[in-house]
């Protein structure tokens, strides 16, 4: 069975070599590696193999099982990458080190409200519908423009935008038409590329790819 360390050597390998015909170094692209659902001795492996930023879809599972991996190792980064709810943005802005789900303005509310209170400013992404798909969230793209300067219009950093490409189709056009809008609206960071398509979303600019299946291994 394949060790965390073979497993990571293995994904940032593959950054460095998509960075190649991008013209990119592979320090330009941050690896969140994805530890929802896994617990404690699932993650510790990756820490030890030198991994130190996480991504978590839940702030109660995070809550549960980060503050004692973090007491161990203070220099860990944690990202929330899943979908928040306005009434747990204090708890969000306690535990986590940047955000990658702001779409609607009642959570641009809930979060600057929280972030005041707690006197700490997290990095935001904006998510962006980027297939207008129904079901999922993410702000829609007719209200981008308009929901940018509301979050700009706040103290929250903008870390740029984030997307998911709608399930079973060719991701490159969606990943390329983030990173149009992020230069459209001078935007750098890119949260973009999961275990599937990472190197795709590296080679049309993501600072930011999220992997967990290639990380931790198929269940």
């Amino acid at each position: 069975m394949e060790s965390a360390s073979s497993r990571l050597a293995d994904v940032n390998a593959n950054i460095a070599r998509a960075c190649k015909p991008a013209r990119r170094a592979p320090a330009e692209v941050t690896l969140i590696a994805v530890s929802k659902t896994h617990d404690a001795p699932a993650i510790r492996p990756l820490i030890d193999a030198g991994q130190r930023v996480f991504g978590e879809n839940r702030v109660q599972e995070a809550g549960a099982k980060w503050p004692a991996l973090r007491e161990a190792h203070p220099d860990i980064v944690l990202h929330l990458i899943g979908q928040l709810q306005s009434n747990k943005a204090d708890e969000a802005v306690a535990l986590f080190d940047a955000i990658h789900s702001l779409d609607r303005p009642s959570l641009l509310t809930a979060l600057a409200r929280a972030m005041d209170k707690a006197g700490r400013q997290v990095p935001c992404f904006v998510q962006v519908n980027i297939g207008d798909e129904p079901q999922k969230g993410g702000c829609p793209l007719a209200n981008l423009p308009a929901f940018l300067a509301e979050v700009r219009a706040t103290a929250i950093p903008l870390a740029g935008l984030m997307c998911i490409p709608p399930a079973g189709t060719e991701a490159a056009p969606f990943f390329a038409l983030l990173a149009k809008l992020a230069a459209d609206h001078g935007v750098t960071g890119l949260s973009m590329g999961m275990s599937g398509d990472y190197e795709t979303a590296v080679i049309l600019g993501a600072s930011h790819v999220r992997v967990g299946t290639a990380l931790f291994g198929a269940r």
